[in-house]
């Protein structure tokens, strides 16, 4: 693994060097676009580049994002929302409450997502110009993360893109690392006549997530001067046991090892009318509108979720398990396999707008999971169907689709939803209402375990069902987004301790606002985030009534090419009973006896500049632990100290 690591960074550095790095424009705030012509001399012209990406089955152009105002979603590519057991690649849950809102199976392995790829964010690129970047960030306790993207046109018709991302956090406390290797690998291909197409998704994510249980001590023993060395502090697993921590080679005494791939390959065949285009003397090209088109759909995916302690604590899994536990080693698996085919048929009424399409079709999945100690497999047969009309003049944008389980292990399992969103003008921005209603079975973790220890089977759970109501404002010129969603949820599936499923007693709702405004004042601008939920009725939901974020920062740019952003971050979130996590099955535990609180919001100061192609984050994270205790992700998972972060993210043109 590390010759292949280095190999990929000695053939994209050699790529660059061939790239002559002062002739990159400046890719701007939102990324993208044309580059900027150089103005030195040269006896040849500059480069540029125009390079866009779309999503799976979506009609929409974007642009690479270049900003340099949010490290952690620009960079880190998690959401300021999140909260980690206590360390970077730590299972991770959103604050602000999302449900999961998939009809048909589903494995459950979801504490890990975020750090992930998978066929829904895989990008599909279209490039002028070969194109790569490098993204490196070194940490306090040897954090380490190292990013290569490479995409490139190969002809006008095919184009590849290939990802790599490392991830090292050994973390200050005891049996704490996480190490995960992520790959991803997209292609796209058209046919000479335009009428076949053919786009390729693959992905493999390796998580490896260190498990300490958390502390094995009470709170306050973070403010006691003998354990300022937060590894002498004792932990519930992995206490005594020898740890080997690097970058390419990790030894973790407990851990959660989470293996997900997927291979997606779609093939398109279309009925249309094509024209030859004249752009000059010297120039044509073939334009081609389908008006019918045939979609075939191959999708092979898999899911693994194993826990290994070979030398188990006792009381541990006597206390949070009910074990009659004799000390043996403490194994727990589960891999699921899922193939897919479908067949689609779409219409496109009117011509050259691919945006305003009919489609109808059915799937259908063989899945297969084994366990320690059986195995299964079933079938499902899925219709479904979408209507979509984004029109040419980008004002409206319409849709509805739904799909439905129609026969198999879960029939009756289905998904409505629809859409619209209309531009009003550049004073009043983009609205957006949007309406969705699913009815599934509950995630296969709350249904059945197993382990060296314990088996369980869950068949008293009823099919849930959640409806979501969201109305959502966009403005760019008053800089503000507006997002309140309303839930209405049945048959909430939770788990109630660290191993027994259950499902909450009755209907209940929430409502949830979401706003963010962007305040500027000549050089000095303020970026105010808000959050308000609040649950009704009987929810066996914990979420803080408040959550917020602000960015105090100094904003310039500097010798026509630097662009300089610093100042202050400061989140903050009410108390409340945060979720407590089971090592063992990998999952967040709903709780009523410890609430967590903020003992005072999380400050960093940071500097962040870009140089043309070249992006750097200074950072000095949880400034707060100088003057007060260390806060909590959840139950005895504090966060961790003070922390530096140098990261750099570098973009070539090949």
């Amino acid at each position: 693994m590390r010759s292949f690591i280095l190999i990929c960074c000695l053939l994209v550095t050699a790529q660059c060097v061939k790239a002559q790095f002062q002739r990159f424009g400046n890719m701007g705030g939102g990324g993208g676009g044309a580059a900027q012509r150089d103005t030195g001399t040269h006896t040849h012209e500059p480069d540029t580049i125009t390079i866009t990406y779309r999503l799976l089955g979506e009609p929409t152009d974007y642009r690479l994002d270049s900003s340099i105002a949010d490290f952690s979603s620009s960079y880190m590519h998690v959401p300021a929302s999140y909260v980690m057991m206590g360390n970077s690649g730590a299972p991770a849950r959103n604050i602000l409450f999302t449900p999961f809102m998939k009809a048909g199976f589903d494995p459950g392995f979801h504490t890990f997502d975020v750090y992930g790829f998978n066929h829904q964010n895989a990008r599909i690129y279209n490039t002028t110009k070969p194109y790569s970047e490098l993204l490196y960030l070194v940490g306090s306790q040897q954090e380490q993360n190292i990013g290569v993207l490479h995409t490139q046109n190969r002809t006008d018709r095919f184009n590849f893109g290939f990802e790599y991302n490392k991830k090292y956090a050994p973390g200050y406390f005891r049996s704490q690392a996480t190490n995960h290797d992520i790959y991803r690998l997209t292609a796209r291909f058209n046919s000479k006549n335009k009428r076949y197409n053919a786009y390729l998704s693959y992905f493999y994510n390796k998580i490896n997530n260190g498990e300490n249980g958390g502390l094995r001590v009470g709170d306050s023993i973070l403010d006691n001067p003998r354990y300022s060395q937060r590894k002498t502090i004792d932990v519930n697993l992995g206490n005594y046991a020898s740890t080997t921590s690097g970058l390419f080679n990790t030894t973790l005494p407990v851990k959660t090892t989470n293996k997900q791939s997927g291979f997606k390959f779609v093939q398109q065949y279309d009925w249309g009318k094509g024209d030859t285009v004249h752009v000059n003397d010297t120039t044509d090209y073939y334009k081609f509108d389908p008006f019918f088109r045939v979609q075939y759909t191959i999708g092979i995916d898999n899911n693994s979720l194993a826990y290994l302690d070979g030398q188990p604590d006792t009381s541990f899994y006597t206390r949070k398990y009910g074990w009659a536990f004799n000390g043996d080693t403490v194994r727990a698996l589960h891999e699921w396999r899922t193939i897919s085919n479908d067949v689609s048929l779409i219409q496109f009424p009117i011509r050259g707008n691919q945006g305003h399409f009919i489609s109808a079709g059915a799937r259908y999945e063989s899945i297969r999971g084994t366990f320690l100690d059986a195995s299964i497999s079933f079938s499902n047969m899925v219709l479904h169907g979408e209507y979509r009309n984004k029109t040419r003049n980008q004002k409206w944008d319409l849709s509805a689709k739904g799909e439905f389980y129609l026969a198999g292990r879960n029939s009756g399992d289905y998904n409505v939803s629809g859409m619209l969103s209309r531009y009003l003008n550049e004073t009043l921005g983009n609205v957006h209402l949007f309406f969705s209603n699913t009815n599934r079975e509950a995630s296969y973790i709350y249904k059945y375990f197993s382990s060296t220890y314990d088996s369980w089977y869950n068949s008293g759970l009823g099919k849930e069902n959640i409806t979501q109501l969201q109305f959502a404002a966009d403005n760019k010129k008053l800089k503000y987004n507006l997002a309140v969603n309303y839930y209405l949820i049945e048959n909430y599936t939770y788990f109630e301790n660290y191993y027994q499923s259950t499902q909450a007693p009755a209907l209940f709702n929430l409502l949830q606002v979401i706003f963010s405004k962007h305040f500027r004042y000549k050089h000095y601008n303020w970026y105010a985030e808000f959050a308000f939920q609040q649950v009704h009725g009987d929810g066996r939901i914990n979420v803080p009534t408040i959550w917020t974020r602000h960015r105090l920062a100094y904003e310039n740019k500097l010798f026509n090419n630097l662009n300089l952003m610093t100042g202050i971050e400061a989140k903050y979130n009410t108390s409340y009973y945060a979720d407590d996590y089971s090592p063992v099955i990998g999952q967040f535990v709903y709780q009523t006896t410890q609430r967590v609180k903020y003992y005072a919001p999380d400050l960093a100061a940071f500097v962040h500049f870009r140089i043309k192609s070249l992006s750097a984050f200074i950072r000095g994270e949880n400034l707060n632990t100088f003057f007060a205790t260390n806060n909590f992700a959840g139950p005895s998972y504090p966060y961790n100290n003070f922390t530096f972060r140098l990261g750099l993210r570098w973009w070539f043109i090949n």
